[in-house]
């Protein structure tokens, strides 16, 4: 005869291997539905006429008081009725853009994540996260190929599928730090990827030849020098409206090299007239 109080017992060894089972096919179908959001990568992106990378020099050279420039400058030219014409004459009237802080080969720190813009209250939205972002970086030398390969990941991990990528390099040194500048340009253009330029000429006055022969790179580019970042606001306003309008480019930099890297510097010696804005 069965002794009834060793049925709790016996009923309880026979359910272990059920729970078992159970906790064991759990640990399979929590990570699958963890991990669901990933397969939205699979799905068709979001489409824009430019996919914009802003990559924004704060290297040692650049002061607070530089680095304040360029975020007014940026925010202010995002908020130019021109920058929003240029943007409403595309063909999906829409760009998306990002931002981010640059140094060293691994020094890189998003401050505006990817925002469609598309009309004025978008505009003043990532204006808005542009000005109020504070410094993150302050040294670690000056890595413009670290910066174009970050904005190569930046573009690639993008929700929004640009019909053009454009890579916006700006700063005021040459590269000091990491592997050659050119050699992470030319992998960009390999991919399509359009490098364009905006030295600022304060520390290194031939800045703008070293972007045209080492920067500056890949479908329709070109940069625009600012003399000072005095003259930074105007030169980023004039840059933002060429490349998302892809105007045709009005002069080359005198001794640039070669004709498919263009610059909007504007010098007698060129027979450009001359601008106060670089």
């Amino acid at each position: 005869m069965t002794d009834p109080h060793s049925r709790p017992a016996q009923l309880s060894r026979r359910r272990r291997p059920a729970l078992v089972l159970f906790l064991f096919g759990a640990l399979f179908v929590a990570p699958a539905r963890l991990a669901s959001p990933a397969l939205a990568q699979d799905h068709p992106l979001r489409e824009v006429s430019v996919a914009l990378v802003l990559a924004v020099d704060t290297s040692g050279s650049v002061s607070m008081d530089r680095f304040e420039l360029q975020k007014e400058g940026y925010a202010a030219a995002f908020r130019n009725p021109q920058v929003l014409a240029a943007i409403r004459a595309l063909g999906s009237q829409s760009i998306a853009a990002t931002m981010f802080q640059w140094t060293g080969p691994l020094l890189h720190v998003v401050v505006a994540d990817w925002t469609v813009i598309k009309d004025q209250a978008s505009a003043e939205r990532f204006a808005a996260v542009v000005e109020g972002a504070p410094r993150r970086l302050f040294g670690g030398g000056t890595s413009i190929s670290g910066a174009i390969d970050y904005a190569r990941v930046l573009l690639k991990r993008s929700p929004y599928r640009g019909a053009r990528r454009i890579i916006d390099v700006s700063g005021d040194g040459s590269n000091n730090s990491g592997r050659p500048a050119a050699a992470a340009r030319d992998e960009a253009v390999a991919d399509g990827i359009s490098v364009n330029g905006l030295p600022i000429l304060t520390v290194e006055p031939g800045l703008d030849h070293y972007y045209a022969a080492n920067v500056i790179g890949g479908p329709g580019a070109f940069m625009v020098p600012a003399r000072n970042y005095d003259t930074f606001a105007s030169a980023v306003l004039k840059k933002l409206i060429n490349e998302i309008a892809l105007i045709p480019r009005r002069c080359i930099s005198p001794r640039a090299a070669p004709q498919t890297r263009p610059s909007l510097r504007e010098d007698s010696r060129s027979g450009c007239s001359p601008s106060r804005d670089g």
